[in-house]
């Protein structure tokens, strides 16, 4: 069964731009989606997620937010969600919550 609040179009790409410090998603070559960054030694902090007006409600940040913490785990660094949006990602999806350090307050 597909679950409809995550469907989206199927021409999606992401990419992490560097020097720009975002993961970017793209649909059908439309810049959807973003996540800012701050690349850190041994850390990626994320910062800010912002989806483009017209695409909100399809689940698109949800497939970023999964892309780009995957990118920082496979990378061997660690995870800070100071992004409100990457924190309750990360806290509600537990393979992310043993490579996160939580900012302080």
């Amino acid at each position: 069964m597909i679950d409809t609040a995550e469907s989206f179009h199927n021409d999606v790409t992401m990419h992490r731009n560097d020097v720009e410090h975002r993961y970017e998603l793209q649909v059908a070559g439309k810049a959807a989606c973003a996540v800012d960054f701050r690349d850190l030694p041994g850390h990626v902090d994320f910062l800010h997620t912002e989806t483009a007006d017209g695409f909100s409600g399809r689940g698109l940040a949800k497939v970023l937010a999964r892309y780009a913490l995957d990118d920082v785990v496979a990378s061997g660094k660690r995870i800070i969600p100071h992004c409100a949006f990457i924190a309750r990602f990360v806290s509600r999806h537990d393979v992310y919550t043993q490579c996160t350090d939580w900012p302080s307050p």
